[in-house]
């Protein structure tokens, strides 16, 4: 293992948010471990072809984070492969919206555990290697949803708000071994998952935005590329977030 690259996993890597980010910490020196679950593996070689034009090694991690010993298991694999994960990056999700009295079991159990248990899942996979070398980095993709809820979304948000508070918990624990863990909460970003709704819903969340637009992909990884970076070395434990000023 060349001790001059940079190790970065990444979950749900294929598209929106998580290929924004795969594809603004690609470049030479870095290895970009793409995860993905979507049956149709097009993205996720598009991403990976991407992410190596711009000089970075990648390899796609077909995997499925709400399973816990199949994550541990490849993710265990990984490490072995690359000598260690410096780089860990929650971003897999998904949303399955109805109003509470509407809201059947299975999607929200589906969401939780998707979106919280799969933070979970990963970081637990990490974390020993990661106190072992004393250092890491840990971004989990919360939401402004998890602080201000919003209605159709209880599965939803309640599972951001639930990545909030582990990430705050897992902060306090490893903070002393030179590991930091954030999360960020994005607000309306032009994604796959935005781009389904209703022209109306999409009208009633900008009229909600300070800024007066949705966010772009992009945006977003700036954001996390400055939390997994060198300058970033004194936060730990925050919610930094990113809406335009729908939440202030």
């Amino acid at each position: 293992m060349n001790e001059d690259l940079r190790v970065i996993l990444i979950t749900g890597a294929s598209r929106g948010i998580g290929r924004a980010i795969a594809l603004h910490l690609a470049g030479a020196g870095t290895v970009l471990l793409l995860n993905h679950y979507d049956p149709d593996p097009d993205m996720a070689e598009q991403t990976l072809r991407d992410v190596e034009a711009k000089g970075a090694k990648g390899k796609i991690c077909y995997f499925n984070v709400a399973d816990n010993k199949e994550v541990q298991s490849h993710i265990d694999g990984l490490q072995k492969e690359w000598g260690r994960i410096d780089v860990l990056i929650n971003n897999a999700g998904i949303t399955r919206d109805a109003l509470l009295m509407r809201m059947k079991e299975e999607d929200w159990d589906r969401v939780m555990t998707i979106n919280l248990k799969g933070v979970f899942n990963c970081t637990q996979a990490v974390i020993r290697s990661m106190v072992k070398n004393k250092s890491g980095k840990i971004v989990n993709v919360a939401s402004v949803s998890g602080v201000m809820g919003n209605a159709g979304q209880a599965n939803y948000a309640a599972s951001k708000a639930g990545i909030i508070g582990f990430t705050k918990s897992v902060a306090k624990e490893v903070a002393s071994r030179g590991i930091q863990v954030n999360a960020i909460a994005p607000g309306f970003i032009d994604t796959e998952m935005t781009a389904v709704l209703p022209e109306q819903v999409r009208q009633e969340f900008l009229r909600m935005i300070p800024m007066g637009r949705s966010g772009q992909p992009e945006e977003v990884a700036e954001l996390v590329a400055f939390l997994v970076s060198k300058v970033s070395n004194y936060i730990t434990g925050q919610v930094i977030h990113i809406s335009g000023g729908m939440y202030m």
